[in-house]
């Protein structure tokens, strides 16, 4: 009964916490003729409300897809769909087709940000207190303090209440998946990463090491008895899932190339605005998008985002623990965003919520991963007004973190997982000079580096032939950050020591 008590009060801070950043600025406000991702919102609850299913995806005289056409699958749809109808029935202007491009009112970002928070806390909240009260070890005082910390995470909390987003659906979606197959419900957490992926296509960074994990499973009981079973009704539940999804475009052939199109664009480009990863920081030496065509660049990036991925994925086949699997998202997701084509700046999230799950196993390293995270989207925090928010919610992370988890105190080998390692592990020892005093020291710098560039990109004005010199900055120190933690949360999965209580997942 208390740890419960303990947990009502957790949720109540996540609460109060998301609906203070909502009382601030959000895009586009106030900025036509275009607007922002408020907009988008909202347009596609006029459009789902309106329009007949077969032309949500389609440019027709009344869904102008360069103006914030639909381009997420059909799940999303679906929410926008609910969420117009709420909104006709509180106000029909809110919906109305054509007119109510660009509507803003405090009534209906009240109505919006409301939204926003009844999924969070219909699917996400409720994820996260089930994973650490069932899947996280320690003492309950241990698990409500991991509950508290993720709740806290700003990255999430900033783009949903304050740039605005859904994002908590599809994330909270994969959590409900993890502790599925956490919990040995294996055809269910099929089932909920089937709709995760059917409501943000971005959830492909987690992919493989689900397939990776559930084949890794039915292999290791046995493909000619149990494994076979298990694999046949896995399939069962992610063909039934996607085909419920898909339903109202399946009769017709065009319908669905046209839906995978708008949810595949190519023709926005290798990567979009000053994001933290490979292609936007070596573009500052070597002008890729200049010298490679289009589909060159296609290449380019699958190649290496599969060669980044395939060891990561192998390792969790041939080893199918919670977790390698743990670790084999966190590795997926950064591999997806440091190489993959077309990535924006908040696809990062699809990396920092599987590393909110090592919060209790590396708690120095996570907290330092999600403040540079948080970080690398400071340029889009003051497009949006956001600095504020930004600067309290990751202070109190950091406070938060720190005080409840020890994470700065828990920076020794043994704690970072590096006691058992292979040679690659000595080389990166070696590059990252690992030894308590001087990893606190780096850690201390990456935050003074990180504050300083905030500040500056704030107070001052950049010179005339540079204008995104703070942004690019804000790129490259976040993409060098990443790297490093992408290699060491590598060495971390294939090393031999593991998890403390590795025992209990094989």
């Amino acid at each position: 009964m208390q740890t419960w008590s303990l947990v009502s009060i957790c949720v109540l801070l996540g609460v109060v916490v998301r609906w203070g950043v909502s009382l601030n600025s959000y895009s586009g406000a106030g900025k036509p003729p275009i607007f922002g991702d408020y907009e988008a919102q909202r347009h596609w609850q006029e459009v789902t409300y309106n329009l007949p299913v077969h032309e949500w995806y389609l440019n027709t005289s009344d869904n102008d897809l360069n103006y914030w056409g639909l381009d997420y699958p059909p799940l999303t749809a679906y929410h926008s769909l609910i969420c117009a109808y709420a909104a006709k029935f509180i106000n029909p202007e809110w919906v109305e087709l054509h007119k109510s491009r660009g509507y803003e009112s405090p009534a209906h970002k009240l109505f919006m940000r409301t939204t926003v928070l009844l999924a969070d806390l219909l699917i996400y909240i409720p994820a996260v207190v089930l994973y650490c009260l069932y899947l996280t070890e320690g003492t309950a005082k241990k698990q409500v303090s991991i509950l508290l910390c993720f709740l806290l995470y700003p990255g999430l909390i900033l783009i949903d209440y304050g740039h605005f987003q859904y994002n908590g659906v599809s994330l909270g979606l994969a959590l409900w998946a993890l502790l599925g197959l956490g919990l040995g419900w294996d055809a269910l957490g099929s089932v909920a990463f089937c709709l995760a992926l059917n409501y943000k296509q971005m959830e492909l960074y987690h992919a493989l090491p689900f397939f990776c994990y559930l084949l890794g499973k039915c292999i290791k009981v046995g493909l000619l008895g149990r494994g076979f079973f298990l694999l046949v009704r896995i399939a069962a539940a992610v063909l039934v899932t996607f085909a419920l999804c898909w339903l109202p475009f399946l009769s017709d052939l065009g319908q669905i190339i046209q839906v995978v199109r708008r949810i595949f664009p190519v023709a926005r480009g290798l990567f979009e605005d000053k994001v933290a990863n490979t292609w936007c920081s070596l573009n500052i030496l070597i002008k890729i998008r200049s010298i490679l065509s289009s589909d060159s660049q296609i290449y380019l990036s699958t190649a290496c985002t599969l060669l980044s991925v395939l060891p990561s994925s192998v390792r969790l086949l041939t080893k199918p623990t919670l977790w390698q699997f743990k670790l084999a998202l966190v590795n997926s997701a950064l591999a997806f965003f440091l190489f993959s084509y077309q990535v924006h700046e908040k696809s990062i999230l699809l990396s920092a919520v599987p590393v909110c799950l090592l919060l209790n196993d590396l708690p120095f390293i996570s907290l330092w991963f999600l403040l540079v995270y948080t970080f690398s989207m400071v340029p889009l925090f003051l497009k949006d007004g956001l600095l504020v928010p930004y600067v309290v919610t990751s202070l109190a992370f950091l406070l938060t973190s720190a005080r409840l988890l020890s994470a700065l105190e828990r920076c020794s080998e043994a704690e970072l997982r590096l006691g058992a390692y292979p040679l690659c592990g000595e080389l990166y020892l070696a590059w990252a000079r690992i030894h308590e005093p001087d990893l606190n020291m780096n850690f201390y710098i990456s935050v003074w580096v990180m504050a300083g560039l905030s500040m500056a990109s704030v107070a001052l004005a950049p010179p005339a032939s540079l204008p995104d010199l703070f942004p690019v900055l804000v790129s490259v120190a976040s993409f060098l950050h990443l790297l490093g933690f992408f290699i060491y949360f590598h060495i971390v999965q294939f090393s031999q020591l593991g998890r403390k209580s590795n025992r209990k997942n094989k």
